[in-house]
């Protein structure tokens, strides 16, 4: 199924079309550029980042059209007929370089590189910031709640809180991360993740009786059945009347599946409700909770309140990515018509890296990830190699004679999407096994290690160079 309409060029900031329009008027169509993305703080603190959102962007960049309403309106702004006739038989024909989605990434580094026309490469910025911001950050958070989790199920129960239409791509994002399913079922088709979901109290408020509410949805849903046993009084309505429905159902060859617990104290009451399940004779039915959960609370039910807890349904936390609002991820000039450029700045934090560049992860002795360089993407010779601190060129490191391996890889080109389409489980699969190369120090989840990630000699000499050229005569 096509989730995706055409996307509309007008998915963009005004800024973007009024420079696209003077590079227009100033005959410089055909000139080159290069855009990076890159990001310059992890959100969480957490120790990396989980790049995801590839996918979408290169299937909504597929789309990217000016249709004539859109002409119409921009007409209507003062823009002349021969640039909207330009825009008319707009298509992005770039050429753009990524790491691959479920990769773990980290600041500072260019993650994709946008290759084309100065006035593609612009135009298109907005919807690759939206994008890719957006679904890494989801899925940094539904890593670390999977990891708080650990092997019990987590499904994400966002849609209902979560931003708009938005919440297509968070229930993706939330799947690479490491959830199991969603209860969004238009994400469920279109992404193929499995779906999964109880009921609610409304259910159980249409019947004359809980126990009435419970057998008939029993009966209709058979294994399949979860009830939610808190709607009037969790210890003394809803786990006795659950526990009638099972041995109901066991009468005619069924089990139920579980019970869900949506408010009140979690650990006390999943405590109480294993034990009056157990006493039935009923050790298989599964307890699932949700409400207001995050990776946090999820860790103190599992290990310090030693919670009887199968299964976590996430929702608002995890789509809105709580308490961090948005991933800081910028995309920067470094290059025009084969000359690099960079952007300047009195905060060391805000410098960027010229050049065409390319991003090496480099092993230790054990197999592990060690370091990440940044090199000038003409630099072929491994000879010796030598990484440099970007904000502290004083401090090195020597990665001579290290596996490494090139993490950008053409993915998108003359208008064709080079990537085999996976779903967001296997992505997952691709970050786990990237997560087991990943020394454990960097994945705390407090105070996690920096990672280090450093910059080759003559990136070094090539930003020193330009920031003398650009410095202001005094």
């Amino acid at each position: 199924m096509n989730y995706f309409p055409d996307t509309t060029g007008l998915y963009a900031d005004y800024y973007e079309l009024t420079m696209a329009y003077g590079y227009f008027r100033e005959g410089r169509q055909q000139e080159t550029a290069v855009f990076d993305y890159f990001f310059r703080t992890n959100p969480f603190q957490n120790g990396f980042t989980v790049f995801a959102g590839l996918r979408d962007l290169l299937k909504m960049l597929d789309r990217f059209r000016f249709s004539g309403e859109e002409l119409n309106y921009l007409c209507s702004l003062g823009y002349p007929g021969d640039f909207l006739a330009f825009l008319a038989d707009f298509r992005f024909r770039g050429i753009i370089y990524s790491v691959k989605e479920g990769e773990v990434v980290f600041p500072g580094e260019p993650t994709v590189r946008v290759e084309g026309s100065l006035i593609e490469t612009q135009l298109v910025e907005s919807l690759l910031l939206n994008v890719l911001n957006f679904e890494s950050l989801v899925a940094t958070k539904a890593l670390r709640i999977r990891q708080a989790a650990g092997p019990r199920h987590f499904s994400e129960f966002g849609l209902r809180r979560a931003q708009g239409l938005g919440a297509m791509m968070a229930s993706r994002a939330a799947v690479i991360g490491g959830a199991d399913s969603t209860s969004n079922v238009l994400a469920a088709l279109v992404y193929g993740i499995p779906v999964s979901g109880t009921q609610a109290h409304s259910w159980i408020q249409s019947f004359d009786s809980e126990q009435e509410a419970f057998q008939v949805y029993a009966e209709v849903h058979g294994n399949k059945t979860i009830l939610l046993a808190d709607t009037y009084d969790t210890l003394r309505s809803g786990i006795p009347n659950a526990i009638e429905t099972a041995k109901t159902m066991e009468l005619r060859g069924e089990r139920l599946y579980g019970i869900r617990l949506d408010s009140g104290d979690l650990a006390y009451l999943s405590k109480k409700a294993r034990e009056m399940l157990d006493a039935a004779g009923l050790s298989y039915v599964k307890i699932v909770v949700s409400n207001q959960l995050n990776e946090q609370v999820i860790r103190s039910l599992i290990n310090e309140q030693q919670a009887p807890i199968d299964s976590f349904g996430v929702g608002t936390e995890l789509v809105s990515a709580t308490p961090d609002a948005a991933l800081d991820g910028v995309y920067k000039m470094s290059a025009v018509n084969g000359f690099p450029r960079m952007k300047i700045s009195e905060n060391v934090e805000k410098l960027t890296l010229p050049g065409v560049k390319s991003l090496i992860r480099f092993y230790d002795a054990e197999g592990f990830f060690f370091r990440d360089g940044i090199f000038l993407d003409e630099e072929t010779s491994t000879d010796h190699m030598l990484l440099f601190h970007p904000k502290f060129p004083e401090k090195r490191t020597d990665v001579t004679g290290l596996k490494c391996e090139h993490l950008l890889r053409p993915v998108y080109a003359e208008g064709q999407t080079l990537l085999e389409d996976k779903t967001p489980a296997e992505i997952n699969g691709y970050l786990r096994e990237r997560l087991a190369l990943l020394p454990t120090e960097h994945q705390r989840f407090v105070s996690p290690h920096i990672y280090k990630v450093g910059i080759s000699g003559k990136l070094l000499e090539l930003r020193n160079r330009l920031i003398l050229k650009n410095k202001p005569k005094t």
